[in-house]
């Protein structure tokens, strides 16, 4: 069951920046995706390949479906027919078949490159010199079929605030290097995706564009 009064509060707290708000819907009933697009929810967030499509083939049209789990190259397929974006871009490897996929639906996917800002090593995600790195490579070899967007980041799961706001602070520092470097003629380069329910408000207060909540709107997993 959805909880209504903590989808109106953050709503109405993330108007101000324009911070966009994915719903974190895994392992949750396509039942309550329909409850929460009725109160005018339209970006949903997936972490497994198979439930998206399975819900993506149950609910309305309209819904923006982001991909946020660590996505295999040969599952891409399955979803890009219809991702709207997919946040968990850690290789070269995956932006070829994400491009390969897109290409074969006639579309363009837009993607955010995962970048390892918290100290936990089961995190994914590229470091400040593979970041780098990819794009020169992307530079060199480029992919006409995707659309890199912006960067994605987990800060450490931890009571300190501090470490968590620097590690914000370090994900947008990042953005802005990239976006000097390599995309200062694209103006699609704007997505800044941190924060999650528990500590959305500071990753807002540091730049955040977009933030993915789940808990807070759906109750917690069992």
């Amino acid at each position: 069951m959805i909880n209504k009064e903590n989808y109106q509060t953050l709503t109405a707290a993330l108007q101000p920046s324009k911070t966009t708000l994915v719903a974190v819907s895994k392992l949750k009933p396509a039942s309550d995706i329909q409850a929460l697009y009725d109160l005018g929810q339209r970006d949903f967030g997936e972490n497994y390949v198979q439930e998206l499509v399975e819900k993506q083939g149950q609910l309305p049209d309209d819904i923006r479906w982001h991909f946020i789990g660590h996505l295999q190259s040969n599952k891409v397929k399955y979803i890009a027919p219809f991702v709207h974006l997919i946040h968990g871009v850690d290789s070269y490897n995956l932006l070829k078949e994400i491009n390969k996929q897109a290409e074969k639906n006639g579309r363009v996917i837009s993607c955010l490159l995962q970048i390892h800002i918290a100290e936990e090593e089961t995190k994914y995600g590229l470091d400040e010199k593979e970041a780098m790195e990819l794009m020169e490579r992307v530079e060199a070899n480029p992919l006409p079929n995707i659309s890199i967007e912006g960067l994605m980041g987990m800060a450490s799961f931890s009571d300190d605030a501090n470490k968590v706001r620097a590690e914000f602070r370090n994900l947008k520092a990042l953005h802005h290097v990239l976006k000097q470097s390599y995309f200062l003629a694209n103006d699609s380069f704007k997505i800044l995706s941190m924060g999650m329910s528990g500590d959305y408000e500071m990753a807002i207060e540091e730049g955040s564009t977009m933030v993915r909540v789940g808990s807070l709107l759906f109750g917690n997993r069992g």
